[in-house]
């Protein structure tokens, strides 16, 4: 095993010297940037917030204004003139970003996933907002300045971040006013942790409610082989080793490289979140979690969806919560070529009975039909209903993706039909099509679908999911 693994690592760093060689962006890191040991008790979000300015400062003086002639281009987030820069938007999305209503009746804590940034939870936060939720997007730490911010960063200070607005937006929603927390994939697994960790009592505020889109339950066995892969690069020469992908940065709210310790970090925090969901349901602490509701595809490359469905849901009390899938698109003319593993789990789910949760399948009304039905099964296995739902598979649409789920189709960045913002690029209506070797990035980048069609039902959902008295 060690010869493997010693063969796997050296591998790994002659590959890496392929081109693209590393830029500014993957070899600085902010050092104004939070760690765990930052948030004391009375660290707040003022105090956040002035830190992560003073990080932006640092990137615009360490990067951008420091870029090479050959990485100013149309297509670079860190070139302030290019078409991707965040400032060619409204605001800059990659900070941390509180939307107020005229009068707080709640509060809600949203919460992105890895790599990403506020931006991602932008729409979910408006709907809140608009139903009397004070909402605070927060950037947790590593994210939206640079790819380099991850090469540091570990779970323990993202999960001080939640902490530190846990308890601001509890405060800011007022006593005896609902608290809700909204966690997109990395941003899941974080919601979910600090719900257990309310749970088992202390001083944490605890929520009267979950959202989860994308949930990052559990990862794959080889993200935990990315601490290995990583120690070659303190020799200069191998400095690359410490990247799975790097990838030119064109988009403005999301890094498109990502380093060897994000996905350790992801191990991490997975085998902590899975072990503490096991040993609170066999405790009994789980009897106290809040109910939770799921968005989740069930073909999805980026994490398990077995995990979401075996390693939190089946370990759920019957308190209310349920899980929401979204199925294959079995309309389109691509369901010829369909694996035939892409249903299984979808199948596997249906046929386990009783649930403890309620089970909503989103999927085609016919086989041969796009449109599409919301079939709902109650925990506990009673009657079904079926709801039409005004929407239908695109055409040349198979399924969703892992970072398609929180995105309106009008998203002004990433939907299929972008309205809103008056910006110079959409990235969720590239197709390009045309010779090899054209592009600075591989055509593959732009075919994961990054809206979701069904956008209006999760809204719905949602709005009666956090309805307040």
């Amino acid at each position: 095993m060690l010869v493997v693994l010693a063969t796997i690592v050296a591998v790994r760093a002659w590959e890496a010297r392929r081109p693209p060689g590393l830029k500014p962006w993957h070899r600085f890191a902010p050092p104004s940037e939070l760690t765990a040991r930052d948030f004391t008790d009375s660290f707040t979000l003022d105090d956040y917030l002035k830190r992560e300015d003073q990080a932006f400062r640092e990137v615009e003086a360490n990067v951008e204004q420091k870029l090479a002639p050959e990485d100013r281009f149309a297509a670079n987030r860190y070139d302030p003139d290019a078409l991707t820069s965040p400032r060619r938007f409204s605001r800059d999305w990659n900070r941390t970003f509180e939307l107020v209503p005229e009068t707080i009746r709640g509060g809600a804590l949203l919460l992105h996933g890895l790599t990403d940034s506020p931006y991602s939870m932008r729409g979910v936060a408006e709907l809140l907002r608009d139903r009397g939720y004070y909402a605070l997007a927060l950037r947790v730490p590593g994210h939206g300045t640079v790819p380099g911010g991850l090469t540091r960063a570990v779970w323990e200070d993202w999960i001080a971040a939640v902490r530190m607005a846990a308890r601001h937006v509890a405060k800011r929603a007022g006593q005896g006013r609902p608290f809700v927390i909204v966690g997109y994939s990395n941003g899941g697994a974080l919601a979910v942790k600090y719900a257990l960790d309310a749970a088992e009592g202390g001083a944490l505020p605890r929520p009267d409610t979950v959202v989860l889109m994308s949930p990052m339950i559990g990862v794959t066995p080889a993200a935990a082989l990315a601490r290995f892969l990583g120690k070659l690069a303190v020799i200069p020469y191998f400095e690359k080793t410490r990247w799975l992908d790097v990838v030119p940065e064109y988009n403005p709210f999301k890094y498109n490289s990502f380093p060897v310790n994000a996905g350790f970090q992801t191990s991490r925090l997975t085998t902590a979140l899975q072990e503490q969901l096991a040993q609170a349901a066999s405790s009994g602490r789980l009897s106290a979690m809040p109910r939770i509701l799921t968005f989740q595809s069930v073909c999805d490359a980026t994490v398990v969806t077995d995990a979401v469905v075996h390693k939190l849901y089946d370990a759920l009390p019957a308190n209310g919560s349920e899980l929401v899938l979204f199925d294959l698109n079995r309309g389109t003319p691509a369901s010829a070529f369909l694996a035939p593993a892409a249903g299984r789990l979808l199948a596997e789910v249906m046929a386990a009975a009783p649930r403890r949760y309620a089970l909503t399948v989103v999927a085609n009304r016919a086989p041969d039909s796009r449109e599409v039905v919301a079939r709902t099964y109650p925990a506990n296995g009673a009657a079904a209903s079926e709801k039409a739902l005004e929407t239908s598979w695109p055409l040349q649409v198979y399924s969703l993706s892992h970072v398609a789920v929180p995105f309106p189709t009008s998203d002004p960045l990433y939907g299929g039909e972008p309205r809103g913002e008056a910006i110079p690029i959409h990235l969720g209506v590239l197709a390009p099509r045309g010779e090899r070797g054209v592009l600075t990035v591989s055509p593959d980048q732009f075919l994961r679908v990054t809206y979701n069609p069904f956008f209006p039902y999760l809204a719905e959902r949602v709005a009666t999911w956090t309805a307040m008295p």
